[in-house]
């Protein structure tokens, strides 16, 4: 199995974990171990690291890529969601970790293999599950949701512009039959455009086809949830590293981290701090790291990643 994913924003990432030897370093979101593969580099024989993914391929690959390890650092990979980080955390007695990593693209094997559903550029099943173990699909979205929840998805999260008479369409062409691949998905959403305005800004399913990923796989609920907690998990000066591909998850991220840094919530009038929330920590980048010139030219699939970190004190 060749799980192809290029890391992004690979030294500029492991640069901002600040790595040290022994320390204990948790990757979120494995993927094919292109940053894991970095981190153990860096670490001793008391170093550890752990690599959570709820993909079972990306498991697998990530394993094999990073056996030349074994004996040199203490690795452990897990089937799960990053938001259980806490629990897998506990299951192997660790209490604190020095750094956490998470990736939150969809990986370029997930966007390649057809069957996985994800792409509009191809004809496959609707699928679109990172967790293939999980009971919600594409499928079950597009054919099983009211019009109103579809168009409410497709507008927040896919922040399309034509999303009601997306919805619409997608609701005629179901009573007709059951929407079951990614082209006839594609092609109804093609139709609801205004033909004029098919040309801008890409595909004109690739807004709608993002909403459905993040509903399918609660990409947005999952990292709202989890970032407090990582960052409760870190070790005096340990940092959290996020990597974002839109708009959405960026906002998250930086609101998140500006709340931990300070999250005080007394009247700005009042002399004193009375409410007793303690900042956690310091944002470290006040805007967020980019790609270069370079890296966009090497991986256009990177051009629209961002980098945010924050370091915890105390």
């Amino acid at each position: 199995m060749n799980f192809r994913h290029q890391p992004v924003l690979l030294e500029e990432t492991i640069k901002n974990l600040n790595i040290k030897p022994d320390g204990v370093y948790v990757d979120g979101t494995l993927g094919g171990a292109g940053h894991a593969y970095e981190i153990c580099q860096r670490l001793s024989k008391k170093g550890r690291f752990i690599g959570i993914d709820q993909d079972t391929d990306a498991l697998q690959a990530a394993q094999q890529k990073l056996q030349v390890f074994d004996g040199k650092v203490q690795i452990n990979c897990i089937k799960n969601n990053y938001c259980q980080i806490k629990s897998v955390l506990d299951q192997l007695g660790i209490k604190k970790a020095d750094g956490i990593l998470l990736d939150i693209g969809v990986s370029s094997y997930q966007l390649d293999t057809l069957e996985r559903g994800f792409t509009y550029k191809e004809n496959a099943p609707l699928d679109m599950r990172m967790d293939r173990d999980s009971l919600l699909s594409a499928r079950n979205v597009i054919n099983e949701y009211d019009e109103q929840k579809l168009f409410q998805i497709i507008r927040d999260y896919g922040e399309e512009r034509f999303a009601k008479n997306i919805a619409k369409h997608i609701r005629i062409a179901r009573e007709k039959k059951e929407i079951e691949t990614t082209e006839e998905l594609a092609e109804i959403i093609k139709a609801a455009i205004p033909a004029k305005m098919r040309t801008e800004g890409g595909h004109p399913a690739k807004r709608t086809f993002q909403a459905i990923r993040i509903e399918v796989n609660k990409e947005l609920e999952v990292l709202e949830t989890s970032i407090n907690s990582m960052i409760d998990l870190l070790n005096d000066r340990g940092r959290l590293c996020i990597i974002t591909f839109h708009s959405l998850e960026d906002r998250i991220v930086k609101n998140k981290f500006r709340e931990n840094e300070n999250p005080c919530i007394c009247p700005r009038n009042f002399p004193i701090c009375v409410c007793g929330k303690k900042s956690k920590g310091k944002v470290i980048t006040r805007k967020p790291i980019v790609p270069g010139e370079k890296e966009i030219l090497e991986n256009k699939r990177s051009k629209s990643s961002k980098l945010r970190v924050f370091e915890k004190m105390g």
